[in-house]
């Protein structure tokens, strides 16, 4: 379905029982709502309705040229906002690598929309500023951001025979089908540079901005996760004031909706209360 929702128009794939408590899920670069399909199954199972959305700059209704109207501020508004076109008061959020950026926003931001919070991948950012400062292997993971806040050259880098190092990227999503899910969008005109502008809108000020979240929280992390070390992990609980519990999904890679579905899903709906 489409929402309009802050002048932009939202892709939302919608699944689950009519009138079941929602769950707004929030995708990750360079992926799109594509990526809870294997997720959503056992949300749906347990009577909860399901809101996958295509964000900002994925969604092409939502695609704004400038670069600060990437910023987390506008990606937080654009949850809060589009809970608000769907009528849901409050949900229970669940978030995959940037997507827990937004969530962890959100559920800091506007606690009142967050029945529950579950993270996945990406630790509290207050959790990755610790880890960025006093682990020089946390820099060394997160190298890959100087890349990527480059103009042009990212692009260039990243779509390079027929977007050969992006396809190497998504390699742990699985077979080629699955990889060519994500990585054929990002070919289109404008779709990468969209993406890729989350990175370039991040701001240091921004990310300290988000506050200690009070919501009973869950936060989902892999072993196998080349982007975020157990510095990281470990730092997050410092930052959730209300109840909190951390999954470790050993053996798994980053992209854990895509790998490992099935643990995924437990833990959204233990969090739940399901």
């Amino acid at each position: 379905m489409r929402v309009e929702a802050r002048g932009l128009t939202f892709e939302v794939r919608t699944g689950g029982p009519e009138g079941g408590e929602p769950v707004l899920l929030l995708h990750g670069f360079p992926q799109h709502a594509g990526e809870w399909a294997e997720v959503v199954p056992a949300l749906h199972a347990a009577g909860l309705r399901t809101y996958a959305l295509d964000q900002r700059g994925y969604s092409p209704g939502a695609r704004p040229a400038e670069v600060g109207a990437y910023r987390i501020p506008e990606l937080v508004a654009d949850a809060a906002a589009v809970l608000d076109a769907l009528g849901v008061t409050a949900a229970h959020l669940v978030g995959h690598d940037w997507g827990a950026i937004v969530a962890w926003g959100l559920a800091a931001a506007h606690p009142e929309r967050v029945r529950t919070l579950t993270a996945v991948s990406v630790p509290h950012p207050a959790a990755m500023g610790h880890a960025l400062a006093t682990d020089p292997r946390q820099k060394a993971r997160s190298s890959y951001i100087a890349l990527f806040r480059k103009p042009g050259k990212a692009e260039k880098v990243l779509l390079a025979f027929r977007a050969a190092a992006l396809r190497r990227m998504l390699g742990g999503v699985g077979d080629a089908d699955r990889v060519a899910r994500y990585a054929d969008p990002m070919r289109e005109p404008g779709a990468l540079t969209a993406a890729l502008n989350w990175y370039r809108a991040m701001t240091g000020a921004d990310m300290k901005a988000v506050g200690p979240v009070a919501v009973p929280t869950t936060f989902v992390w892999s072993d196998g996760d080349v982007a975020i070390g157990r510095t990281a992990a470990d730092a997050c609980a410092a930052h959730v004031t209300g109840d909190y519990r951390f999954v470790v999904l050993p053996g798994v890679t980053h992209w854990i909706p895509d790998e490992a579905p099935g643990p995924l899903a437990a833990a959204v709906l233990a969090r739940a209360g399901r």
